[in-house]
C-alpha cells in the first residue's frame, strides 16, 4: 500500500511598505507659514514709518501698543497716534499731497504749514482778490475746495484732534447786524464741513473758532489783507492729562522757519481795500 504524503500549501506574503506617516503635512505647513511671513516682510517694507512702529510695537506689548491701532472712518487703511517727532513726516505728506494737486505752485505764497507748541499748524492765507473766499463772503471757491478734499484725505487717518480757526483784517464789514466776528466764525465753520464732508471724521473736529481781526499775523497791518485766513491746526496726542514739551531738535527746525522758505508768504504785499 502506497503511503500518502500531506499536501502542504506555501502562501508567500509580499513586503509592503510601512505606511509613511504624516511628517508630509508638517513640512507643508512650516513651507506656508514662512510664504505668509515673506510676504508681511515685502509689505512692510512699503508701508509707512508709523505702520511699521505700530506693528513692531504690537508684538513687544500686545496688551498696550495693539489699542492704538485703529482704522479710518472708511473702515480702510491703519492709523497711529501722531508724536510730536512724527509732525515732521506729516507735514512732508501734506506737502506732497499739496503738490499733486498744485504741481505748479500757484499756491506757494498762500499754504504755510509749521510746527508749533500746540500742533501742526496750516494756514490758508487770502490773497487781495480772494482765492479760497468769495470776496466778504464765507461762500468758499473751487480751490478750497479741492485743497481740503486732498488734505481731508490724509487728516481722516489720524487719531488726532483738529482745531479750525477764522481770522479776518481789520476792514470794517458794511452789512447791517454782521461784523468780521461773524464772517471768521462762519468761514472756520465752512471750512469744518468741507473737511467732514472730504474724509475727517466728525468727532475728530474739536472746536471752531472766530478771531475776527484780532491776532493778525506778526509783522503785518491790521488792515494788510494776508490777515484774512483759515487756520487747521493738527493737535498733539495728550495723555495722562499732560502734553510732553516739544523736542528742541523740531522747535529750532520748524517753528521758525526761515524767511527763503518757499511756505512763507512774503511781507509786503499791499494791503486790499476789497474787504476780508
Amino acid at each position: 500500500m502506497q503511503a500518502t504524503h500531506p499536501i502542504v500549501i506555501v502562501k508567500k506574503k509580499h513586503a509592503r511598505s510601512s505606511h509613511h506617516g504624516g511628517a508630509w503635512k508638517v513640512a507643508y505647513a512650516d513651507f506656508v507659514t514662512a510664504l505668509m511671513a515673506l510676504f508681511i516682510v515685502l509689505w512692510l517694507m512699503n508701508a509707512s514709518r508709523q505702520v511699521q512702529e505700530a506693528v513692531g510695537g504690537y508684538f513687544k506689548d500686545p496688551r498696550g501698543t495693539s489699542k492704538r491701532v485703529g482704522t479710518n472712518r472708511s473702515g480702510s487703511d491703519v492709523y497711529v497716534p501722531i508724536r510730536k517727532e512724527d509732525m515732521i513726516k506729516l507735514k512732508e505728506d501734506l506737502l506732497e499731497s499739496i503738490h499733486h494737486l498744485d504741481p505748479h505752485n500757484k499756491f506757494k505764497h498762500q499754504i504755510e504749514i509749521t510746527v508749533t507748541a500746540e500742533g501742526l499748524r496750516i494756514e490758508l492765507i487770502e490773497s487781495p482778490k480772494g482765492t479760497f473766499f468769495q470776496l466778504g463772503s464765507a461762500t468758499p471757491t473751487a480751490a478750497l475746495r479741492d485743497l481740503l478734499r486732498a488734505l481731508s484725505v490724509e487728516l481722516g487717518k489720524l487719531p488726532n484732534k483738529i482745531s479750525v480757526e477764522g481770522h479776518t483784517d481789520s476792514m470794517a464789514y458794511v452789512r447791517r447786524g454782521y461784523d468780521n466776528w461773524d464772517l471768521s466764525t462762519d468761514r472756520a465753520n465752512e471750512a469744518r464741513r468741507l473737511m467732514v464732508a472730504e474724509g475727517v471724521r466728525p468727532d475728530q473736529v474739536v472746536q471752531v473758532r472766530g478771531f475776527a481781526d484780532r491776532e493778525p499775523r506778526a509783522g503785518l497791518k491790521p488792515a494788510d489783507p494776508l490777515n484774512r485766513r483759515v487756520t487747521l491746526i493738527v493737535q498733539y496726542q495728550v495723555e495722562n492729562a499732560s502734553e510732553q514739551a516739544l523736542p528742541s531738535s523740531i522747535t529750532s527746525q520748524d517753528a521758525s522757519p526761515p524767511s527763503n522758505s518757499p511756505l512763507l508768504v512774503p511781507a509786503g504785499q499791499g494791503p486790499g481795500r476789497a474787504g476780508r
